[in-house]
């Protein structure tokens, strides 16, 4: 096999047994890599209601068809598997170089299951695989663990880990490489929950592909395309960090718990202020965008504090969420939740969520542990961020993300989620960009912006066409679209960022995975598109079998009844998502499936899942 290694490590923790099996072909030409592979296994081999934290939970790592090679944007990884957060389908897109390594000592796919007696770590090398005692790194924030494990295995090693607040089973930990984080759906609370604090690796680059002239001569017309893009130096040079200042200027910058799409002060969150604390870059392997910008925090309360980043949604998660534009505390708590190993969205979420409540005196000083969640107090913001991940006082009921908190504080709180599907949505308001908000309503995982639900079409971005991003109709095929063009993207494993920047995948992917493998029905758009499609449809079904259906394809009630406000835009004052419903029943009719929201057998059995059709029927009557 090229491109592909064609094998998967399984490890069972409860036995302590690894292995290596073979991927089959008929897989790999059903659903070619990555993300694609992860959800037939997770579909296939996982029982419907198993406890997403209990030991029958498996844990999936991926990386895709591209990782290692000379593509750039490509070597990304995936964390697949039942979500604590949401009790459906979780994936978790991670970035540095576990992707690479991950292929280079010759896998495809990990799949972890059962659970240890005591913390462990599994070192994995291309001669041997051991699952080694973690005691003296349980309980270590997530550099002091890689540091560790580097100590002891090489500077060549990469690893995956969790940080403190998985060993407290918060349920939106993240798994951390590097500095990069794979944050959503609590993915890094089912690796602790198995007692496993990490993955490492140590591998030579070793890779191997089918036509390596003809991936050099696609991979060097890729990089022509990148430079000449317009924005891509500007990416280069700021990341995403500055796009507070687009967002706020378009009234879609969620403030105080998506009530403005505008901040009062959002200058300060320019790009060109968080260059003042840069201090160098970072980026993933083989890619020449380095776009993670270092910033070191020179003066003030939070002297001292480091962030590769942070990005523009953690800009946001500490800084809308409360209502601060302190640059300052956005690094601070960014750091903070990369240590501890946190989601940086549904955090700032759940801290925002209790302003509110505070604001509303649903919540007291009595509540809080005499924190003041008045708004702007970045200062309590940060205390939250350290009670969540030990689970101390008020951060306890916080942990457990909104959905679990509101039934605790009861008094009418539930109102103020702003979640779907139990995951909190991410920093673009659905108000004022409706197709973001049906892809937020309809999306696998929840709420979130980079799971095909994010609409770059009503920013400008003419693929397949713009469109206006206040109206409600002719969306359906947008959101379409994204969802599986992303599915199909996560075959690569590619970054999203890369499709943005000169349009080079709609030219050069599909030949790219012919080159990598060898298999020309790759290099075939309609066949690919089928592949995304297909993902889509799984990921579809695995939430019906665990009770998911048209019901959970909804909006916050905030969205659908309350106008947004603040938004410093004419046509954008007012705006609420009205017509949710008619959507839904475009959406699944443009999709095959039923009223319900459930892919019909015509459908699944036209994608080549006649054993899927037979668990919908099962399942979902």
């Amino acid at each position: 096999m090229k491109g592909l290694t064609g094998k998967l490590l399984r490890i069972n923790l409860s036995t302590g047994k690894v292995g290596s099996e073979n991927i089959l072909l008929r897989d790999i030409m059903m659903f070619i890599g990555g993300r694609g592979l992860a959800i037939k296994y997770l579909y296939d081999e996982l029982s419907p209601d198993t406890d997403p934290l209990g030991e029958d939970n498996k844990l999936i790592l991926c990386n895709g068809v591209l990782a290692g090679t000379t593509v750039q944007s490509a070597s990304r990884w995936l964390s697949i598997t039942k979500s604590p957060l949401t009790g459906c389908y979780a994936r978790s897109s991670g970035g540095a170089d576990f992707g690479a390594w991950l292929k280079f000592v010759g896998y495809d796919l990990i799949i972890v299951e059962g659970k240890s007696e005591k913390p462990v770590y599994v070192y994995v090398t291309p001669e041997k695989v051991t699952i080694d005692d973690a005691r003296e790194i349980w309980g270590l924030t997530s550099q002091m663990a890689q540091d560790w494990i580097g100590i002891h295995h090489g500077k060549n090693t990469r690893t995956a880990c969790v940080g403190p607040a998985a060993e407290n089973l918060v349920r939106y930990a993240a798994i951390v490489s590097g500095r990069r984080t794979a944050s959503r759906c609590g993915t890094g609370t089912v690796m602790a929950s198995k007692n496993l604090k990490a993955i490492a690796i140590n591998a030579p680059r070793n890779i191997s592909i089918d036509d390596p002239k003809r991936m050099k001569r696609l991979t060097g017309r890729q990089i022509e395309i990148l430079r000449s893009a317009r924005g891509f130096e500007g990416f280069r040079q700021g990341g995403t960090t500055g796009g507070a200042i687009s967002r706020n200027a378009l009234g879609v910058y969620p403030v105080r718990n998506f009530r403005w799409g505008r901040m009062d002060g959002f200058e300060e969150l320019s790009g060109e202020k968080f260059k003042e604390m840069k201090v160098g870059n970072s980026g993933c392997y083989s890619c020449g965008a380095r776009c993670g910008q270092v910033h070191t925090v020179q003066d003030g309360p939070y002297k001292g504090a480091h962030s590769e980043g942070p990005e523009y949604e953690s800009v946001w998660s500490f800084t809308g969420t409360i209502d601060s534009n302190s640059k300052e505390a956005a690094i601070a708590a960014d750091e903070l939740c990369d240590e501890l190993g946190m989601d940086t969205i549904s955090t700032g979420s759940c801290i925002g969520f209790a302003f509110e409540l505070f604001e509303k005196g649903i919540l007291t000083k009595a509540d809080t542990d005499g924190l003041d969640l008045t708004y702007g107090n970045h200062a309590a913001m940060i205390s939250l961020i350290k009670k969540i991940a030990i689970r101390e006082g008020f951060g306890d009921v916080l942990a457990d993300g909104t959905v679990r908190a509101a039934q605790r504080i009861g008094k009418g709180s539930e109102y103020f989620t702003m979640q779907v599907k139990g995951l909190e949505l991410p920093a673009y308001e659905p108000r004022g960009l409706k197709a973001t908000g049906f892809g937020y309503a309809t999306s696998s995982i929840g709420g979130s912006h980079g799971n095909g639900s994010l609409a770059f079409q009503e920013m400008g971005v003419p693929v397949p066409r713009a469109v206006d991003r206040f109206s409600e109709e002719n969306k359906t095929d947008i959101v379409i679209y994204n969802q599986n063009r992303t599915a199909l993207r996560e075959t690569g494993i590619l970054c999203a960022f890369s499709e943005n920047h000169g349009g080079w995948i709609q030219e050069l992917f599909p030949e790219m995975l012919a080159a990598a493998t060898g298999i020309e029905e790759f290099g075939s758009w309609d066949y690919v598109n089928m592949v995304g499609e297909r993902i889509v449809n799984m990921d579809r079904a695995f939430n019906m079998r665990e009770g998911f259906d048209r019901r959970h394809d909804t909006l916050p009630q905030r969205v659908q009844t309350e106008p947004v406000t603040h938004t410093g835009v004419e046509e954008g004052e007012g705006q609420m998502v009205r017509n949710l419903d008619k959507f839904l029943d475009e959406y699944y009719e443009m999709r095959g499936w039923s009223q319900n929201g459930i892919p019909t057998p015509e459908k699944l059995e036209g994608l080549g899942l006649s054993h899927i059709a037979e668990d919908m029927i099962k399942y979902t009557g």
